[in-house]
C-alpha cells in the first residue's frame, strides 16, 4: 500500500506550466558565454520551463572536469535575469546547498551518488529546513527503491513540499546499449509506494548517447512520467563533460516535435467504457489464475509430505531443469515472452521447494 507525502503538484510551484515539465541545459556550465548562449536558444522554445546547468560535477575519478564551482551560480543568476527562465543545479553536499540557496536558485536536485548516502541527504535536508525550495531527488546508482524513498522522505520531513523524483537509470549489471540501465520496474514500485509524487525522467543519463534520447523520452511518457530533464549544449562536440549524450537546442526541438504525450485519462466516454470492460476481463482471469495457483499449492503440499515419508529431498534439480525447459518451450508456442515465463516459473518452483522444506522440518 502506498503512502501519501505532503507534496505540492508541479503546477503549484510552476504556475506557467501548460505541458509536461521540461528541464534543459548543458551538463556543465563552462563559461558565462556558453551558459547564456545556450539558455537564450532554449528560451525561444515555449516547451522549456527550467534551465539546468552543472556547477559542481562529482566525477568518478579525479582529473576529469569537475565543474567551474561557485562562479557558475553567478552565471545562472544572469541566465535567469536575461531569459526569464527559472534556473537550477545539482547539489552534492550541505555546502553546495547553502551556496545555491543564497544565490536564489529556483530548483536544486540531489544527484545519484548523494542519494545513495543517507548521511549526505540528511545534511542537505538540515540546510533546507525553513525554506520553500523546489527540490528534486535522482534515484541512487543501485535499484534500491527504499533508499530512493528514504532520501525523498528525509527532504520532505525537512518541510520541503515542492518535491520531484528523477529517474536517471542505474549502474548496469549486465551488458546494455545504454549508459545506465533503465530498470523501469523500480520507477513503477516508487509510483506505487508514493502515488502523489511527481516523477520525471533524465533520458540523457540513461542513454549515454544522443541516438537513444528519442526512444527513452517516449518510453517515459508512455510510462506516465510528468516530464523530462534533457542535456542541451550550444556545441556538444566541444563539451567538457558527457558530450555524447548532449544535443543542441535545435536538435532538442526536433526530439520534442516527435514525442507523443500520454495522459492518465481520456475525455472519450467510449474509451473509458471499453477500457473498463477489458479490465473486468483481466480481473476475472486473475481470479482464475489465483484459483489455479491455490490448487497447485495443495498438490505441492501433498508432494512434500510424500517426500518426507520416503526421505527424499525437497529440491530435485533434474525435475527443476525439466520443468523450466518445458514451460519455456510451451510459453514460446503461445507467444509468451521467454524471460517472463522463466522468471514466473522460477518464482513458483522456488516457493514450492520452500513449502516442501517447511513440511519436512515439522515434527
Amino acid at each position: 500500500m502506498g503512502i501519501e507525502l505532503d507534496i505540492n503538484p508541479i503546477k503549484k510551484w510552476l504556475p506557467q506550466i501548460n505541458n509536461p515539465l521540461l528541464i534543459a541545459g548543458p551538463c556543465s556550465l563552462e563559461s558565462e558565454e556558453q551558459a547564456l548562449e545556450t539558455a537564450k536558444k532554449l528560451a525561444k522554445d515555449p516547451r522549456v520551463f527550467i534551465f539546468r546547468g552543472g556547477v559542481w560535477k562529482p566525477r568518478t575519478r579525479p582529473g576529469s572536469f569537475e565543474g567551474v564551482g561557485s562562479v557558475g551560480l553567478e552565471w545562472l543568476q544572469k541566465v535567469k535575469k536575461e531569459t526569464g527562465l527559472p534556473v537550477g543545479t545539482e547539489v552534492a553536499n550541505a555546502q553546495h546547498t547553502e551556496e545555491a540557496l543564497k544565490a536564489g536558485l529556483d530548483v536544486l536536485w540531489v544527484g545519484a551518488r548523494s542519494t545513495a548516502s543517507p548521511f549526505v541527504v540528511q545534511e542537505i535536508a538540515d540546510v533546507l529546513k525553513g525554506t520553500d525550495a523546489v527540490v528534486m531527488v535522482k534515484n541512487p546508482v543501485n535499484p534500491d527503491v527504499q533508499l530512493w524513498m528514504g532520501a525523498l522522505e528525509r527532504i520532505n520531513q525537512a518541510g520541503i513540499k515542492s518535491l520531484v523524483a528523477i529517474h536517471r537509470g542505474f549502474t548496469p549489471f549486465r551488458e546494455t546499449k545504454y549508459r545506465n540501465y533503465p530498470n523501469w520496474k523500480t520507477f513503477i514500485e516508487l509510483r506505487r509506494l508514493l502515488p502523489n509524487l511527481p516523477v520525471i525522467c533524465d533520458p540523457s543519463h540513461i542513454a549515454g548517447h544522443r541516438d537513444f534520447l528519442q526512444e527513452i523520452s517516449q518510453k517515459a511518457f508512455d510510462m506516465g512520467m510528468e516530464g523530462l530533464m534533457l542535456e542541451s549544449h550550444r556545441d556538444p562536440s566541444c563539451a567538457l563533460s558527457d558530450k555524447d549524450q548532449q544535443v543542441t537546442p535545435k536538435e532538442l526541438a526536433k526530439i520534442l516535435d516527435k514525442l507523443v504525450i500520454r495522459y492518465s485519462s481520456s475525455p472519450n466516454k467510449q474509451f473509458e467504457n471499453q477500457l473498463e470492460l477489458l479490465r473486468s476481463r483481466i480481473d476475472a482471469l486473475d481470479a482464475e489464475l489465483m484459483e489455479v495457483l491455490s490448487s497447485r499449492v495443495e498438490i505441492v503440499k501433498q508432494i512434500g509430505q510424500y517426500k518426507k515419508e520416503n526421505n527424499v529431498t525437497a529440491l530435485q534439480i533434474n525435475r527443476w531443469t525439466e520443468l523450466m525447459n518445458k514451460r519455456i518451450d510451451a510459453g514460446e508456442k503461445m507467444n509468451l515472452n521467454k524471460t517472463f515465463v522463466q522468471i514466473l516459473f522460477q518464482l513458483i518452483h522456488e516457493d514450492s521447494v520452500r513449502m516442501q522444506t517447511e513440511i519436512m522440518d515439522k515434527e
